[in-house]
């Protein structure tokens, strides 16, 4: 720098200039800006929302399609039913062996069977049900379609069951069994804003249909989504048809954004 020579910066006023275009520059991107920025974030939320609605009811709809025919029954908030955890089937008659064990449909006495084909898994808690209809008489709900499983259990040829006292009322045109153990419900709990699984509970006569009632049967829960403001449950059936029809409904609902969603799904009912 040569002797003499003066140095130049930017004045106070400069500075308070540049600061000021620097913000209405900065607030007019800002404008134009926002509604992208608002709309992006509007269709995460909704994406979200969608994502937990349909994950919900594809997990129901799995289960429920999987369930025993017949079992599907609704009340208010709740969709029960009951699983299914294998299925085989019955010796109708006598062949050419001389241990042949068929099912009797004549006799309470008769308390076994022989499996064809392949073997089934059996537990202790596991019931056989045979040509369920959901109806008084047939229905394994009220256990006139179902009998508990004797011991052996493990991976048997033959199925041993308790003796109810009357025999099975229909025998099965195919000659079908499922083996069963517990129940199943999916409860819309508005007060808390969410869908609960329920499972594990004994088979009841009367369907419960309240958290109390599940709870006082040991069973377990989970919540399969949050953030629900409205849900339906509905189901359409009739003896004389082999296929039910199950109604769900959901509505997801966050910060002002709200999706609706609903599924139909046929049930096989054919015992």
């Amino acid at each position: 720098m040569r002797p003499g020579a003066h140095q130049r910066g930017f004045t106070l006023i400069e500075a308070v200039i540049v600061i000021a275009l620097t913000g209405a520059i900065s607030g007019v991107v800002a404008v134009f800006l926002r509604g992208p920025i608002t709309a992006y974030f509007d269709t995460v939320r909704r994406a979200d929302l969608a994502d937990g609605a349909d994950g919900a009811l594809r997990r129901m709809s799995r289960d429920i399609q999987a369930s025993l025919p017949n079992s599907v029954r609704v009340s208010g908030n709740f969709i029960e039913f009951i699983p299914v955890k294998g299925a085989g089937r019955y010796r109708t008659d006598v062949g050419i062996g001389a241990g042949d064990d068929p099912l009797d449909f004549t006799s309470g006495a008769d308390t076994s069977f022989d499996v064809l084909g392949p073997t089934v898994t059996v537990a202790s808690g596991d019931s056989i049900v045979i040509y369920n209809l959901g109806q008084p008489g047939a229905d394994a709900y009220e256990g006139t379609s179902r009998r508990a499983v004797s011991s052996p259990y493990g991976t048997v040829a033959n199925v041993k069951f308790a003796s109810g006292g009357t025999p099975f009322p229909f025998a099965s045109p195919g000659g079908r069994f499922q083996v069963v153990s517990t129940a199943t419900s999916y409860q819309c709990d508005l007060t808390s804003g969410v869908v609960r699984l329920w499972w594990g509970y004994p088979i009841q006569n009367t369907q419960p249909t309240s958290s109390a009632a599940l709870t006082a049967l040991s069973a377990n829960s989970a919540v399969l989504v949050d953030r629900v403001t409205s849900c339906a449950f509905g189901y359409a059936s009739s003896v004389s048809q082999r296929m039910g029809l199950v109604t769900l409904k959901l509505v997801l609902s966050k910060d002002g954004e709200s999706v609706s969603l609903m599924q139909q799904l046929n049930v096989a009912n054919a015992p």
